[in-house]
């Protein structure tokens, strides 16, 4: 049986649930796209969790918004699918609410639906800091191996051990010393456009390492953000879109406008990678919208 998940730390408390009550062979990391255009390989006995839903998968866990470029579920599936703050709650809940994890499942629930303070953001600490460098947009680079060790890692240790391990500590080492340098990038690269803090980053061949949730503390203005980057070899522009998670007054549901520009996400954020041809005029409607939608 083979557990597909994601590389975040929803993705990696979904995994130590799991896995702890299922026979895991084996632990793949696919980003959700693959999922949505059916690029990666799904088999039947398969476990999704923290990706859209699949036909060839026996078990599904998540708490995403399905969007029309998604495969919907049957009404009857094994696993479990709602409104939640994680998908590991989901799992976890599924699996009985094994004590041994209450801590493992507050803090993803909080990182999740982003109910951070400004602590969580400027000195975070424990699973929330961890979570940290499991994050593709914080920049760290390859996580494949990571990942899986830091599920390891998680079964057996305490956090406070678990941040202790060099990999670990390296990893939240960078993001401390890269701080000013990040912040000097976002400030460089980012505007105010009426409600919308606006980061275009395609002009930097490598992303800046940091905390993608800083941009909330440099423009406490803004409900809401557009970031804008390269997607992979080039081949598409990404546009991340998020609520800010200090002033929550914006009314966009995310993940239904980036469904409209085949991506997706939930109430609060979410990505569409946009092709080169029509990006710019996507990024304008985008925009728009947010503007719109105050």
């Amino acid at each position: 049986m083979r557990l597909i998940t994601r590389a975040d730390l929803d993705g990696l408390a979904c995994a130590a649930i799991i896995t702890t009550h299922e026979t895991i062979r084996e632990t793949l990391l696919v980003h959700p796209q693959e999922i949505t255009d059916k690029t990666f390989p799904v088999k039947p006995g398969d476990i999704i969790a923290n990706l859209p839903y699949h036909p060839a998968c026996t078990k599904w866990f998540d708490h995403h918004l399905q969007t029309e470029s998604n495969t919907k579920p049957p009404a009857q599936f094994e696993g479990r699918y709602g409104h939640a703050a994680s998908a590991a709650y989901l799992a976890w809940d599924y699996y009985g609410r094994d004590k041994r994890f209450s801590q493992l499942i507050a803090e993803t629930n909080r990182l999740d639906s982003a109910n951070l303070n400004t602590d969580d953001v400027l000195d975070p600490k424990g699973y929330i800091l961890l979570g940290y460098t499991l994050d593709s947009r914080t920049g760290l680079g390859s996580y494949k191996e990571y990942f899986l060790d830091c599920l390891e890692w998680i079964l057996e240790m305490p956090i406070d051990e678990v941040l202790e391990q060099p990999d670990v500590w390296m990893r939240c080492d960078t993001i401390k010393k890269q701080d000013a340098e990040f912040r000097r990038a976002l400030l460089a690269t980012s505007r105010m456009e009426g409600n919308v803090v606006v980061t275009d980053l395609r002009s930097y061949a490598t992303l800046p390492i940091g905390n993608r949730f800083l941009i909330y503390v440099l423009y406490p203005q803004a409900n809401v953000s557009l970031r804008i980057h390269w997607g992979p070899k080039r081949e598409t522009v990404i546009a991340a879109v998020g609520h800010s998670i200090f002033n929550r007054t914006c009314n966009t549901r995310v993940g239904e406008l980036m469904s409209k520009y085949g991506g997706g996400g939930h109430r609060g954020a979410g990505t569409a990678p946009l092709p080169l041809a029509t990006a710019e005029g996507d990024l304008e409607e985008i925009l728009l919208t947010l503007q719109r939608n105050g």
